[in-house]
């Protein structure tokens, strides 16, 4: 016989019984809560190097387009020393809600085998958001040196009873790092010749008392178009804009270095939502798609890209991997380290 519930009583078990699934469903729909209004107050976006360099140029650029694009303002803070490595740790030590983010660049995947006590891993402790562009690096040589292409500086380089000098600035420098791969690669050898600096740099280059260089395109570009250096090729992937007659270096026979170049891009705290990680990749896709922002990077010696999240943490990753195996093997060290 069944028993009879009074109707008040079975109200009562039907909102015990939903009570688990209540709650369930309110734990399911907070991140989205939490995040469908993203951003609703300013960001800040750290720079690892101090006001003017062409780092904080393109951040500063970056920042203002975010601005427009997320209805927010966007902080700009400059927090130099060791190579970006003050700003990433800020930035790693940050609430991972994306308001807190970093203009970071190749520093990031070789920081870690130079600063070994205090540098982060770039894997492990970032939320990687967009590439933004490729900085190419160009060799180039004294006019007066025999040598109008890759395969004549080589065999110039292997001829020679020295070793070629090769001006770098910077310990683990794009150049000084793309010269290391470079001289493997071709199996020849270079004498280093370090410089504070791609001016004074290129300045004993053009003077002949050093033999060759590999800085960044848009600062050998005024002494390549006036004839006092000559450019032999460009690192990265494609030719760039700016020298679109000067081949890459896959083109001319080195295709295990067609991906050696300086970086931009843009990261947050690891275990960012993924909410946020993707508004802010479209966001700077759109930005980087740009006429008036591609012209400007340009200008600066970048090839934009703009990426999503998933193909930034590919091409962070291999970096890592690529940099950590010659710095290893070439034994190289930051200064004072």
């Amino acid at each position: 016989m069944e028993t009879m519930v009074p109707l008040q009583s079975r109200s009562i078990r039907r909102l015990l019984i939903s009570l688990p699934l209540l709650a369930a469903s309110a734990v399911l729909m907070q991140p989205v809560a939490a995040h469908a209004g993203y951003p609703d107050k300013p960001i800040k976006l750290l720079i690892g190097f101090p006001p003017g360099g062409s780092t904080d140029l393109i951040g500063r650029l970056v920042g203002e387009r975010l601005y427009k694009a997320l209805g927010q303002p966007v902080v700009i803070e400059n927090h130099g020393g060791a190579n970006g490595v003050v700003a990433a740790n800020a930035v790693a030590a940050a609430a991972p809600d994306g308001y807190t983010l970093l203009l970071t660049s190749m520093g990031m995947t070789t920081n870690p085998y130079l600063y070994t006590k205090s540098a982060r891993d770039p894997v492990k402790d970032f939320t990687p958001i967009s590439l933004l562009a490729n900085v190419p690096n160009v060799i180039v040589v004294n006019p007066k040196l025999p040598a109008r292409n890759l395969d004549e500086l080589m065999h110039l380089a292997r001829s020679h009873k020295t070793p070629l000098t090769s001006a770098t600035t910077g310990q683990a420098a794009p150049g000084h790092l793309a010269t290391e791969l470079l001289q493997r690669a071709a199996n020849v050898r270079f004498s280093f010749v370090p410089y504070k600096g791609s001016g004074p740099a290129l300045n004993d280059v053009m003077a002949g008392y050093v033999d060759m260089s590999l800085p960044t395109i848009v600062a050998a570009l005024p002494a390549i178009r006036s004839g006092k250096v000559r450019a032999i090729a460009v690192t990265g992937t494609g030719r760039s804009s700016m020298l679109p007659d000067v081949p890459t270096l896959s083109e001319a026979g080195l295709k295990d270095l067609g991906g050696t170049s300086g970086w931009y891009g843009l990261i947050g705290p690891a275990k960012m939502p993924r909410e946020v990680v993707e508004r802010l990749s479209q966001a700077v896709v759109k930005i980087m798609n740009s006429a008036d922002v591609r012209e400007r990077f340009q200008a600066n010696g970048a090839d934009p890209v703009g990426s999503n999240s998933d193909e930034m943490a590919a091409f962070v990753a291999q970096d890592y991997r690529r940099w950590g195996e010659l710095i290893r093997a070439a034994n190289i060290k930051a200064e004072g380290q």
